[in-house]
């Protein structure tokens, strides 16, 4: 199939708008420790979705990952471990720096981090910088990080214009030394999710082939790719909510062993974005924001809803997948410059991250200044997509 880099924005674009929304179902989720509730959720995620999807759309999907030479799966593997660790430190870079600048550090290394190293490394780079498309390309990675970088002034604006007992119940740990090292961390390591699909390749490839030789799309030659490498991430997230769920005494929780349960929780135990101030404050526990976490008691007096939970759990863990079954799509679209698929992926998920926050009115009582920001940052980030968009477009069009 010929590749179609429209086609493959608005795939991103998809994803993007699964990984804004996965959360949502989290706050339905009541009276389950954070630890609890991700593992549930990431248990989808991680294992039975990529799985399930695979199996449904490539045939012997498993085929493919056992004929892959060994260093593919490991790198694959060990890039999707050391994403793991990113994901777990993005709430500590809102817990230093706040949720705008924290934020705009982290996606913004992420995105030049992710989108840079794998043709740098593969050696692609110089071809890319000298052919007007790659240059066109490159231009749109630029867009990108000056739409997160007003996407953060923005959130910085937001900030400022907030009163002082709310900066110090939002920020209440600020600071900037601290915060950079952990936010070039989490931007670093985060960005490995893209290392371990190029390091996966070799996967798709063969997929690919299978695909053909069967009559069917080679739409879907990245889904063995995300199960090698989401289960490295799986590996992470599952020793640390083991753990907490071992220091919380909260491992009742999956089948209500016990019906009232106490947990401690502190600021760097509740990381990936989900605010222990409001599980402390609250016996029905639901997800919140990722910035001003400070720690607390987390007191259920009843048992928890198990159906509901698992339900709405197992809701977020599908839509959290769906992010990336669609940047598996859409990568296949992107043609020969596959590697901006990333600066797509971030875009979209900031666009569609701030549509929400106006949709939930996270914004109200800010000035016309921040609006304004708000508004110019999402054209900017829409433009970028476009820009790699067209970039890839020319490339994909241009003889071979």
């Amino acid at each position: 199939m010929a590749p179609s880099p429209f086609l493959g924005v608005v795939y991103h674009w998809t994803g993007g708008l699964a990984a804004a929304s996965f959360y949502i179902p989290y706050r339905a989720v009541k009276r389950w420790s954070w630890e609890t509730y991700w593992l549930v959720g990431g248990i989808f995620s991680w294992i039975i979705a990529p799985w399930t999807f695979a199996t449904l759309l490539v045939p012997d999907a498993w085929a493919a990952i056992r004929a892959t030479p060994t260093p593919a799966l490991t790198w694959a593997y060990l890039f999707g471990a050391m994403w793991g660790f990113g994901g777990l430190t993005f709430g500590l870079t809102m817990r230093y720096l706040g949720i705008a600048l924290g934020v705009a550090v982290a996606l913004g290394l992420c995105n030049a981090f992710g989108t840079l190293m794998p043709p740098i490394f593969a050696g692609q780079m110089g071809e890319i910088a000298r052919t007007p498309s790659g240059q066109i390309i490159l231009l749109g990675v630029l867009v990108c990080m000056i739409g997160i970088g007003i996407s953060g002034l923005a959130g910085m604006s937001k900030e400022r214009e907030l009163s002082s007992e709310v900066k110090q119940a939002t920020i209440p740990e600020f600071d900037f030394a601290k915060g950079m090292l952990v936010a070039t961390f989490s931007g670093v390591m985060s960005a490995c999710f893209a290392y371990g699909l190029a390091a996966g390749k070799p996967i798709a490839v063969i997929a690919r082939a299978q695909l053909l030789s069967h009559g069917a799309s080679d739409l879907w030659q990245n889904l063995p790719v995300l199960i090698v490498v989401l289960a490295g991430g799986f590996t992470t997230n599952f020793v640390w909510c083991v753990m907490l769920n071992v220091k919380h005494r909260t491992a009742h929780q999956y089948l209500n062993l016990r019906a009232t349960a106490v947990a401690e929780v502190s600021a760097t135990e509740a990381v990936v974005g989900w605010n222990a101030e409001e599980l402390a404050g609250s016996a029905q526990d639901s997800a919140g924001s990722s910035h001003g976490v400070s720690g607390g008691r987390a007191i259920f007096d009843e048992p928890a809803p198990l159906g509901a939970n698992y339900l709405f759990a197992a809701l977020a863990g599908v839509t959290w997948y769906l992010q990336f079954f669609f940047y598996s799509m859409g990568e296949t679209q992107m043609g020969r410059y596959g590697f901006s698929s990333w600066t797509l992926h971030m875009a979209s998920i900031i666009i569609f991250s701030t549509l929400w926050g106006i949709a939930l009115r996270e914004w109200r009582g800010t000035s016309r200044r921040t609006h304004l920001l708000i508004g110019l940052g999402l054209a900017v980030l829409v433009a970028s997509t476009l820009v790699v968009g067209y970039g890839n477009y020319l490339k994909a069009s241009a003889p071979q």
